[in-house]
């Protein structure tokens, strides 16, 4: 057995630090960016808003704003917090603000990022997966929204050459990237993914409030894969 020598382990040593210090840069500028973008578009939100109540002079009243927010904020406000934390450990810090921006986080940013890890077989939550999914996540926003200023252009029309049986069959889609994704990791940890399904079969059809069942599902599964973790690491061999 070769013993490393001096010259080596400092080499070593460089080259952990060195990427640690590209990542602490990558995640400096994801920040940046990140949080400019978002706020530019909070105030581009804003925008249409002010202009038809303060210019325009089509301001509906504060009594009438507070009870909209009220109404929204209580039946989906919860998800304002909790949609982050459980999207996070999948997304990355930069992939976090690329979705919060673009949308379509459930349906398009998570399935592609996973993909993205799995093309190049990353393991989630390293750095690798992180950058891998970040570029996922691009692209697919990019593609979408080429694909939305077409059927923008396009009005209508795409709309009356697409067959009933085909519009029917739409509702099916989040379901089934659901359960591809599911089905792409169950594959590495057939285990996990068998507590996974086990944990969303019983929230899904548990009597509890129907916005918070997948926030559930998810943090009961990650509670239960870290205490099979700890168990397995606490077993001598």
């Amino acid at each position: 057995m070769s013993v490393p020598t001096k010259a080596g382990v400092t080499e070593a040593k460089f080259e952990v630090r060195e990427t640690t210090m590209s990542m602490q840069g990558f995640h400096g500028k994801a920040d940046f960016w990140g949080q400019t973008t978002l706020w530019m578009l909070i105030v581009m939100s804003l925008v249409p808003p002010i202009y038809f109540s303060f210019i325009l002079g089509y301001h509906p009243g504060w009594g009438a704003i507070a009870g909209g927010l009220i109404g929204y904020a209580a039946f989906i406000g919860i998800m304002w917090f909790l949609e982050p934390i459980t999207y996070y450990p999948v997304l990355g810090k930069s992939g976090t603000y690329i979705a919060f921006l673009t949308g379509n986080i459930a349906n398009m940013c998570l399935p592609c990022s996973a993909a993205a890890q799995e093309s190049i077989g990353a393991e989630p939550g390293t750095k690798k997966a992180e950058v891998a999914g970040t570029l996922g996540i691009a692209v697919a926003s990019l593609t979408n929204i080429v694909i939305i200023i077409a059927v923008v252009l396009s009005g209508s029309y795409i709309l009356t050459i697409i067959p009933q049986s085909v519009q029917n069959a739409l509702q099916f889609i989040l379901p089934a990237i659901y359960g591809g994704v599911l089905g792409q990791f169950a594959l590495k940890k057939p285990l996990y993914g068998l507590v996974a399904f086990v944990i969303g079969m019983a929230v899904l059809f548990a009597p509890i409030f129907s916005l918070i069942k997948i926030v559930l599902c998810v943090a009961i599964t990650i509670i239960v894969v870290l205490f099979i973790e700890k168990s397995k690491s606490g077993v001598p061999e």
